[in-house]
């Protein structure tokens, strides 16, 4: 998502750890309670794609040139050894000699890859994000929600749409009408995601306590009662501290968090290791698990990689602890945030292994940046072994039980 989402917040709290309530599920296993969900944004453009967009969208800081050494915003490099269509950059060539080409979302065959990815490492749901389509940006991401559907159709995989509030002004009367006219026509999918028998529909942001979400809680609310009164199934993806109305929550919101039927409080810029995840579990996940328990609501915590290029993961150690005390404090689902996000180096999809595969001079991390080989399919391994642990099938283990390399 954007770069609003990595405002850091300091972490203080005690080392003890807490003991968690047993859970109280408040709904029976579906499309996202009792899965894996995956964070898709699925917005990666080229020029030459023949998207309406016309440009390199999200690969370069302008979008009307090319990526290059002086012109990118990416923190880490894909993999592209199993891309059927690539596009050239103006970056020099992998340190490996192969040209440096990269992918375009709007491609179906991109799409339909990165679902093969999730039906093949345990990714159930994907949440297709969605910012504000009425501006230039619209044509392009209305495509996507259709090639989004047709992937998966064909994987078994479930997907649902999920509304990113960041700097949408008219988003109060926007958000319904871009559902009631466009989105909801997509319900009718066999792999639309449905929780409780209704159809889902995300909601990221409300009460961050930033200029770029700036509504009180009225609006808020109204607009989450109106997606109920839709008989839908509302996911909020939620400041960190929603709970107290503190640090990146603004006061007065829990009655808009309560609204949700489901909490996924964000993480990303709050956990880069070890002991953040371990202090968040102490004084966010029990905490927020035994509330959610306590009011009926799912509960469905962030976990992440890390970033690449903050030297973050410790090839793997870092997202497994945060997989062990979400699991261990009986959350109702997981959201990874995220799957394609090369912007902040947050990806799980596949990842250039070592710097024979990242363009010459470019200064990007590849998977081994601690010294540690790591496949390009690490982290949809981990991902799919903490999907295992979460349904019960692997046992709950502090342990890391995926390999760097196969």
């Amino acid at each position: 998502m954007g770069l609003t989402r990595r405002s850091f917040l300091a972490l203080t709290g005690t080392s003890l750890l807490v003991t968690p309530r047993p859970a109280r599920a408040a709904s029976p296993p579906g499309d996202v309670v009792g899965k894996i969900t995956v964070g898709y944004q699925g917005w990666f453009a080229c020029a030459g794609d023949g998207a309406p967009i016309n440009g390199w969208w999200h690969w370069s800081h302008n979008w009307g040139q090319p990526p290059s050494l002086s012109n990118n915003v990416i923190k880490a490099w894909p993999d592209m050894r199993e891309y059927t269509r690539t596009y050239q950059t103006a970056y020099p060539a992998l340190n490996n000699g192969q040209p440096a080409t990269l992918f375009s979302s709007y491609d179906q065959s991109t799409v339909d890859i990165h679902f093969r990815w999730m039906q093949q490492y345990g990714c159930d749901t994907a949440a297709l994000q969605r910012f504000n389509p009425f501006g230039g940006e619209g044509p392009t991401r209305d495509a996507m929600a259709t090639k989004v559907r047709t992937a998966a159709e064909a994987t078994g995989r479930k997907f649902y749409i999920m509304y990113d509030v960041t700097n949408w002004t008219d988003m109060q009367s926007q958000i319904k009408t871009d559902w009631s006219s466009k989105m909801a026509a997509l319900t009718a999918s066999s792999a639309y995601a449905r929780q409780n028998g209704k159809p889902v529909v995300g909601i990221w942001g409300f009460g961050f306590n930033d200029s770029g979400r700036p509504w009180g809680p009225a609006p808020c609310l109204d607009v989450i009662n109106w997606f109920k009164a839709q008989n839908c199934y509302v996911m909020g993806g939620v400041p960190t501290w929603w709970r107290t109305g503190t640090g990146d929550s603004r006061p007065g919101f829990l009655e808009v968090y309560r609204a949700f039927n489901m909490i996924s409080p964000w993480m990303v810029g709050r956990i880069g290791n070890i002991g953040d995840s371990d202090r968040l579990y102490n004084e966010a996940t029990v905490p927020d698990q035994n509330y959610c328990n306590a009011n009926g609501i799912d509960y469905q915590p962030c976990v992440l990689p890390g970033d690449v290029a903050e030297r973050q993961r410790a090839h793997g150690d870092l997202m497994w602890r945060q997989f062990y005390n979400v699991v261990r404090a009986g959350a109702q689902g997981i959201y990874i945030s995220m799957f394609d996000e090369y912007n902040e180096g947050n990806q799980i999809a596949k990842t250039a292994e070592n710097a024979s595969m990242v363009p010459s001079g470019s200064g990007l991390w590849a998977l081994d940046e601690d010294g540690t080989p790591c496949s390009s399919d690490y982290y949809l391994r981990l991902t799919a072994d903490g999907g295992r642990m979460l349904k019960g099938q692997l046992g709950l283990t502090p342990t890391r039980p995926t390999r760097p390399v196969l």
